[in-house]
């Protein structure tokens, strides 16, 4: 079992760390993490093992075959970390903006997963350029994505059509249609939207 690193400290995270290493590349339930921190604050010890010491903890939002309370340490190799520096108030700013919509393939929040029967869509925030090419966490170089187009799964994406060509699939559509997209468009953006022209 691989040292535990003096920054790390000797306190909870240190015994949460303990247990990770003697568990490398298998399932750790929140149960045993709980008990080997000896604190309630062991969810916050785990996001400090992952955030800013770089170990590679999985739960249930990075891999699917995990269920909630469940972690896997990949590996024992520490990866570089960055900072992340998304506030909740921005990560709301920009889901509202695109419309709790993936901004590369199109689903919604709540949709049914292509990928996975059974499961629905969930979003993250995704940089448009990427942190590691000088992109920052501010909204404007943010955006939603579902976890399948974020973790690759989707290699494709259609590009997104213009003004124009949205407005003539609009107008083909059927009134019953139209008017389900305006009620759509209504619930999605009556609180951003700009005060009409006159």
């Amino acid at each position: 079992m691989s040292n535990i690193p003096d920054e790390v400290g000797k306190g909870s995270r240190a015994r949460v760390l303990r247990v990770l290493l003697a568990n490398v590349g298998r399932i750790v339930s929140s149960d045993q993490i709980r008990k080997a921190a000896g604190s309630s604050e062991w969810a916050r010890r785990l996001r400090e093992l992952r955030d800013e010491f770089g170990y590679s903890v999985l739960s249930h939002k990075d891999r699917r075959e995990l269920k909630p309370g469940q972690y896997l340490l990949e590996t024992d190799v520490r990866i570089p970390v960055l900072p992340r520096n998304i506030s909740k108030e921005t990560r709301a700013f920009v889901l509202e903006r695109n419309g709790y919509t993936c901004q590369m393939c199109g689903l919604a929040a709540g949709d049914p997963d292509p990928f996975h029967p059974g499961q629905k869509v969930r979003l993250t925030m995704g940089h448009i350029i990427d942190k590691s090419k000088g992109g920052s966490d501010g909204p404007e170089n943010l955006r939603a994505a579902c976890t399948n187009c974020n973790e690759g799964l989707q290699n494709i994406a259609p590009p997104k059509p213009d003004r124009i060509e949205l407005l003539k699939q609009v107008r083909r559509a059927t009134i019953e249609d139209q008017l389900h997209l305006l009620d759509w468009l209504e619930k999605k953006y009556g609180k951003v939207r700009p005060e009409k022209r006159k």
